[in-house]
């Protein structure tokens, strides 16, 4: 059995996926004229139709697909999209903050900001070989910035299973080759909406 995942490594690995996705939630933007009350569900429900395509893709590998940490990564960091757009309406700003809430909704971990900021203030690399490995040249673009969220979250792969989930129905015609593109974007898609209702329900309170 694997031991469990230190605090330093998920808040590394939550904080890199941060300061990659907040560029592309700033570039995916709502029309400014949507009213304030329905702009977390705008992210709950066009921004996901689109997110949901992207993590659904795998899909087309049928039941592989699931026996691969590709799925749940893809998925884990499409949510995390949309997390970070909710938060983003919600005005959440520090880094502390937004780890705090991905760590919720992603993991259902509680780590609070109090715990995160001394976590944010060590020196780098002091445990990015544990949670990353060796260094890659990345690329840019809002759909290569996916892939890369994807691969970061895929050093935390054992906690993901705790992610947003969509309706078993889905699931289990996601497992089917080829046709299981339709149940795993149906599953995806409302993985997502549960994601965007999650966190606007924690900034709420």
């Amino acid at each position: 059995m694997a031991p469990p995942i230190s605090d330093a490594v998920v808040v590394d690995v939550l904080r890199r996926v941060d300061r990659l996705l907040t560029p592309v939630v700033r570039r995916l933007g709502r029309p400014p004229e949507l009213p304030a009350e329905r702009r977390a569900a705008w992210w709950a429900d066009r921004a996901s139709r689109v997110a949901a395509g992207v993590s659904a893709a795998p899909r087309f590998a049928g039941r592989l697909a699931s026996l691969l940490p590709v799925q749940n990564t893809v998925g884990s960091a499409v949510q995390s999209l949309v997390v970070l757009g909710v938060a983003g309406e919600h005005r959440v700003t520090d880094p502390a903050d937004r780890i705090t809430l991905l760590a919720r909704v992603l993991l259902d971990r509680d780590l609070p900001a109090a715990r995160v900021r001394p976590l944010l203030a060590r020196d780098r690399g002091v445990y990015a070989q544990e949670a990353f490995g060796e260094r890659r040249t990345g690329v840019t673009g809002a759909a290569r910035a996916v892939w890369r969220a994807a691969r970061l979250l895929g050093r935390i792969d054992d906690a993901l299973d705790a992610r947003p989930q969509g309706k078993l129905r889905h699931r289990a015609l996601s497992q089917l080759p080829v046709v299981g593109v339709v149940g795993g974007y149906a599953a995806e898609h409302e993985g997502l909406r549960r994601a965007a209702r999650e966190a606007d329900e924690v900034l709420s309170r």
